[in-house]
């Protein structure tokens, strides 16, 4: 694994206005960029890919739907260099329609946690209001919190703090986390 995906502190940015598709820009607490991707633009099926750098010469992680515009789809994240499957993220369809929430799963499909929108008043607000409040989400294994995502606001880029300072016994992948990051930025800001 990269070594500078072993931090507890990260930055994911969206470039919101781009021709081609978005770009994602994840830097690690230092500003060192440790992943970046170009999301090809009108793609019925997810498929997202985590390269090194901006060259795009070494793919690190692949996050793949399952299936073809689904509400409720399943992303697969895998770990491009040796093939193995970190896990995946389910998104809550019906439910994430007033609240975001996704389900995380570990690679034998067994739910490990949730990653949830910060409050229901807020994200109604966002959603039928305005998309000016910034999101913030909290990740959740054995009903603890251990992890911290909280967007910035910004109309040209969104930016997406990663902090996963609280989860000390290092229950999530850090590769899977930022997957989440990725697809909070990617998926859900295609809703507002």
């Amino acid at each position: 694994m990269n070594p500078n995906l072993g931090q507890s502190q990260y930055l994911v940015r969206k470039k919101i206005l781009s021709i081609v598709g978005g770009k994602f820009h994840i830097y690690d607490n230092s500003g060192q960029l440790v992943l970046f991707s170009q999301m090809k633009a009108f793609k019925l099926k997810e498929d997202i890919r985590l390269y090194s750098d901006e060259t795009m010469s070494k793919e690190l992680v692949t996050i793949q739907a399952r299936s073809v515009i689904d509400f409720s789809a399943t992303y697969d994240v895998v770990d491009a260099v040796t093939g193995e499957r970190l896990g995946s993220l389910r998104r809550k369809g019906m439910k994430s329609i007033l609240k975001d929430e996704w389900v995380i799963l570990n690679p034998s499909e067994s739910e490990i946690g949730l990653i949830k929108e910060d409050n229901s008043l807020l994200a109604l607000l966002r959603r039928f209001l305005t998309n000016l409040i910034p999101q913030s989400f909290s990740v959740e294994i054995n009903n603890r919190t251990i992890t911290v995502f909280k967007q910035n606001f910004n109309p040209f880029v969104g930016k997406l703090n990663v902090d996963f300072s609280l989860d000390t016994a290092n229950q999530l992948d850090r590769r899977l986390g930022l997957a989440a990051a990725v697809l909070l930025l990617a998926i859900d800001g295609k809703q507002g």
